[in-house]
């Protein structure tokens, strides 16, 4: 051999070597990740395990706890095709947010007290005072139902413009934060204006999904507060039935005819004894 010919540099034969390694084996793991029968078999597990087998998708990742956060997070880092890697880091967070449920408050099909609150006429005095004198109002009102709420161990599910969701354990609880706010409302004064609430109460088995509550139950709360009158409040014959009778006045049952409430449901007016 010539003495002045060029040798190959061993250095990047070395690399190229590495660098397609790294191709293969990164071919061999996408492969594997999309496998038909692997997907099949992790999303056969997914149904198996405990949870919402499609936690993580935006309705069941809405929530401020970690375990929504994260999953956010891997949501995003959504591969754009199938990946039996996703779904099984889901599927980890699918049992993480199951078991923190079944530890504390709002596990699975478990029953709860849904609050439902609305101010009478509020959007009539909004149009007419204005933004400012209305932000001041439902600020006011919005402090001293969170204080009435979370008093009685409650907790907010949700803001719904001029009201709100809450909820808690037990009947009793929310009939008593739900009376505690009507008459703290009454003492809340802006440009000459007190507002007026109304108030719904039912016990039923909401599906939760984040951090929100969905289901006929929910619904049927909404209705009770829709037939409830200024600072009257309306408690579904379900919850009635588990309040200490002796610490209330309440009304004769009679039945809900808001449009598509369940026939049969009564409720009954509430006042503290």
């Amino acid at each position: 051999m010539p003495e002045n010919e060029p040798q190959g540099d061993p250095e990047a034969g070395r690399e190229g070597s590495a660098a397609e390694r790294l191709a293969r084996i990164r071919s061999t793991a996408i492969r594997l990740d999309t496998a038909p029968p692997v997907l099949r078999a992790v999303v056969g597990l997914r149904k198996r395990l405990p949870g919402d087998e499609r936690f993580g998708d935006r309705l069941s990742t809405e929530g401020s706890r970690a375990v929504e956060r994260i999953a956010r997070g891997v949501s995003a880092l959504d591969p754009g095709r199938p990946s039996a890697a996703h779904e099984l880091g889901l599927g980890a967070l699918q049992v993480w947010q199951a078991l923190s449920r079944s530890a504390g408050r709002g596990a699975g099909e478990r029953e709860v007290a849904m609050l439902f609150t609305d101010l009478v006429d509020f959007s009539r005095w909004a149009l007419e005072a204005g933004d400012a004198p209305a932000i001041e109002l439902l600020r006011e009102v919005g402090d001293t139902l969170d204080d009435a709420v979370l008093a009685r161990r409650g907790e907010i599910v949700k803001r719904l413009g001029d009201g709100l969701m809450a909820a808690f354990d037990h009947p009793a609880d929310a009939v008593e934060a739900a009376l505690d706010g009507l008459g703290e409302v009454a003492t809340i004064v802006v440009d000459g204006y007190v507002p007026r609430m109304r108030c719904g109460v039912h016990w039923g088995r909401p599906r939760r999904l984040g951090g929100d509550y969905l289901g006929v139950d929910v619904n049927v709360a909404a209705r009770v507060v829709s037939a409830a009158k200024a600072q009257q409040l309306l408690v579904s014959a379900p919850a009635c039935e588990l309040l200490e009778a002796e610490r209330y006045r309440i009304g004769r049952a009679r039945r809900l005819r808001e449009k598509g409430a369940p026939t049969e449901l009564r409720v009954r007016t509430v006042e503290r004894a």
